[in-house]
């Protein structure tokens, strides 16, 4: 099986359709190759980011100035090293060092270096992901069935720790709309596991969970948590494979944007947005008297600003 470095450069030759040499790819490129993934910390993105925009200067620098340059410390180094596959940090030096070379022969670096493109850079690899979604969509039976269930479960639990909190609390503001009794954990250890027993205990059937990286322990045990309850778990989250999906019973997986230094879910978003539809469309005469019902009380109100 390869390694992530190896599976994301193999992906990125196969989404140009063909092989190319090594030297015919942009240092840039073969830089963000190398180093994107979500398994990197916001930290180890900052040493990532700073190495691909200053690589002819960056390869050649030792350890410590390296990380006094990038404002960490040097174990935070040598651990970032590891993470995209070296066996330390002189290893990842030559390999930069490489690469810096090949820069500095092939004269001035391309426009793509500059911060303004590694913003455009990311939003591109977003519109990747959307893409890869609408693809999914093409056979949107297993959407359909979960949105039914979920708005079966009552109550209807929503969980996202740490990260993955904004999602959920999007999920669950949404389907209190539509549902009668919506619960949202976004704390975890013995709060969630309260939570979720409660919910079960209770006569819900379905949890809802989000779990983007960097994947959380704790979710993985309220998860775990669920399902010995007799709880059932439709997980979305970016892998389809990994130790929280393997827990789950249904998983949508989405891709994340990874190309700055705290993901992106321009996917998930949508993927949440089209349970919710599902679930709209699994009780549209719940579904209308509940949304006519906010309707009135939030002109009663005056919740929101007239236009």
């Amino acid at each position: 099986m390869p390694s992530p470095q190896q599976a994301r450069a193999q992906a990125t030759t196969i989404t140009s359709g063909k092989t190319a040499p090594e030297a015919e790819v942009s240092p840039t490129t073969r830089l963000r190759a190398l180093f994107d993934g979500p398994q990197l910390s916001p930290g180890q993105r900052r040493i990532a980011q700073y190495l691909i925009e200053h690589i002819t200067e960056a390869a050649f620098l030792s350890i410590t100035d390296l990380a006094d340059r990038v404002g960490v410390s040097q174990p935070s180094v040598t651990r970032f090293a590891a993470a995209v596959g070296f066996s330390g940090y002189p290893a990842l030096r030559e390999k930069l060092q490489s690469i810096a070379l090949g820069t500095l022969a092939g004269g001035p670096a391309p426009p793509e270096v500059n911060r303004s493109n590694e913003l455009q850079a990311a939003v591109d690899a977003e519109i990747e992901n959307l893409e890869n979604l609408r693809r999914d969509f093409a056979d949107p039976d297993q959407v359909i069935d979960i949105g039914r269930q979920l708005s079966a479960s009552t109550p209807l639990t929503i969980l996202g720790l740490r990260i993955s909190a904004s999602l959920a609390e999007y999920f669950a503001y949404a389907a209190r709309r539509i549902h009668p009794d919506v619960r949202l954990v976004t704390r975890g250890g013995s709060v969630a596991y309260d939570a979720l027993l409660q919910s079960r205990e209770a006569g819900g059937t379905w949890v809802l969970a989000f779990s983007m990286p960097r994947h959380a322990q704790e979710t993985l045990t309220a998860v775990r948590v669920a399902r010995g309850a007799g709880l059932q778990v439709a997980l979305v989250t970016d892998l389809a494979l990994g130790p929280v999906a393997d827990e789950a019973d249904v998983t949508f997986a989405t891709g994340t944007g990874s190309r700055l230094v705290f993901d992106s879910y321009a996917a998930p978003g949508v993927m949440a947005a089209a349970l919710l539809q599902a679930m709209t469309d699994a009780g549209p005469e719940r579904t209308q008297a509940r949304l006519e019902e906010y309707e009135q009380i939030a002109e009663q109100h005056q919740f929101f600003l007239r236009e």
